[in-house]
C-alpha cells in the first residue's frame, strides 16, 4: 500500500478573468521510503501541488489518501495529527525562518508546542536534532540572518523532522544555494531518508538534481502531468514531446557529444478556463486535430505513463 495517494487532485484559483487551473487532474502514488521528483517550468504548478497535499491550501476537488486513511477534507484534531506526519521544506531558507527567534527557539518549538516532550526532554532532543542535521550547538543563540544559506536550510530541516514525519514536501529546497552547498544538503536528505524511511516529494526545476535525488518523476505542464516513469526509464527514454524538449535543455560535460536542442516555439495556452485538449499542443510540432480531444495519462511501456494521444506513432512503438 502506498505512503500518499493522489487521486484527481484539482486545485482552481477564482480570478476575475476566470478560473486558473493551477492543479488539474493529477494522479499518482508515493511509496515509503522512496522519492517523487516533480519537475516542469516556472508556473506549472507544482508548489501548488505541493501545498495542497499537505493542507497548506485546500483543495478544490479530488481525493487525498495518507496511510491508507482519507485525509481530503481533515479539520480540527485530526488535521493536527496528519500534520505531524507530513512536514514542508520551503524554498527560500531565509524568508521560511522566524527572524526574531534564534536558531534554539525555532527547533523548540514544535517539540513544546506537540506537547510529546518534558520541559528537561526537550534540550536534549532539539540538540538531537541539530546534530542530525549538522548545525553546531554554538549557534543555537545566533538569529537566521547571522547563517549563511545552507545553515539555515539546515535548521529548516530541523523543524521539519522535529516530529518524526513520514513525508516531507522539498520545494526546491536546494535553489537558493551555491552549488558545493547544494550537494551537501542532498546528500543530508537522502541520508535522513535511509535511516529513518521518510518519503519525499521534490519539487524542482533542475533535471540534474532530481535525477541524483529521486526514485520515480513527474513532469508537469501547466497544471498537468504529461509523463511519470522512473528515474531510469524517463532519462534513458522519454516519450512526451514537452519532457524531450527538457531533457534537450540539460546541460552536458561532454563537449564531443553532439545533443538536438530542441526550442519551443508558439504561445502558452493560458491556465485561466483551458480549452479541453492537450495543453501543450500549441506548442508541439507533432500536434494534430485529435490533440484538442482531452488527453489521460495512459500506460505506454510497464511503469511509463504519458498523457499523448500520438506517443506511439512519435516515437515509433508498437
Amino acid at each position: 500500500m502506498a505512503l500518499v495517494e493522489v487521486k484527481n487532485l484539482k486545485k482552481y484559483f477564482d480570478t476575475p478573468r476566470g478560473m486558473v487551473h493551477a492543479v488539474d487532474d493529477v494522479s499518482f502514488k508515493i511509496e515509503a521510503g522512496t522519492t517523487m521528483g516533480v519537475v516542469g517550468e516556472s508556473g506549472c504548478g507544482k508548489s501548488t501541488l505541493g501545498r495542497t497535499m499537505i493542507h497548506l491550501i485546500e483543495s478544490s476537488d479530488g481525493q487525498l489518501l495518507f496511510d491508507g486513511k482519507d485525509v481530503t477534507s481533515v479539520k480540527g484534531s485530526e488535521l493536527r495529527q496528519f500534520r505531524e506526519q507530513v512536514q514542508f521544506i520551503f524554498q527560500d531558507p531565509f524568508s521560511s525562518l522566524n527572524p526574531r527567534k534564534t536558531i534554539w527557539e525555532t527547533v523548540v518549538e514544535p517539540l513544546a508546542l506537540s506537547g510529546r516532550f518534558k520541559k528537561d526532554e526537550l534540550e536534549k532532543e532539539a540538540n538531537r536534532l541539530m546534530d542530525l542535521v549538522g548545525v553546531e550547538q554554538r549557534l543555537r543563540l545566533s538569529y537566521p540572518h547571522e547563517l549563511d544559506g545552507g545553515r539555515r536550510q539546515r535548521v529548516g530541516i530541523a523543524r521539519a523532522l522535529a516530529l518524526n514525519p513520514k513525508f516531507i514536501v522539498c520545494d526546491e529546497p536546494v535553489s537558493a544555494l551555491d552549488v558545493s552547498i547544494q550537494a551537501q544538503v542532498l546528500n543530508l536528505l537522502m541520508d535522513l531518508q535511509d535511516e529513518y524511511g521518510i518519503a519525499y516529494m521534490f519539487i524542482t526545476h533542475n533535471l540534474s538534481v532530481v535525477r541524483h535525488i529521486s526514485d520515480n518523476i513527474c513532469v508537469m505542464y501547466l497544471g498537468q502531468l504529461v509523463e511519470q516513469a522512473s528515474v531510469e526509464a524517463l532519462f534513458a527514454n522519454q516519450l512526451h514531446p514537452y519532457t524531450k524538449a527538457l531533457m534537450s535543455a540539460v546541460p552536458t560535460v561532454n563537449i564531443h557529444k553532439k545533443r538536438e536542442r530542441i526550442v519551443l516555439k508558439g504561445e502558452l495556452m493560458s491556465p485561466i478556463n483551458p480549452k479541453p485538449g492537450c495543453r501543450f499542443a500549441p506548442r508541439c510540432a507533432y500536434a494534430t486535430e485529435a490533440c484538442r480531444q482531452p488527453q489521460t495519462l495512459q500506460e505506454v511501456e510497464p511503469g511509463h505513463f504519458v498523457s499523448c494521444c500520438r506517443v506511439k506513432e512519435i516515437n515509433n512503438l508498437p
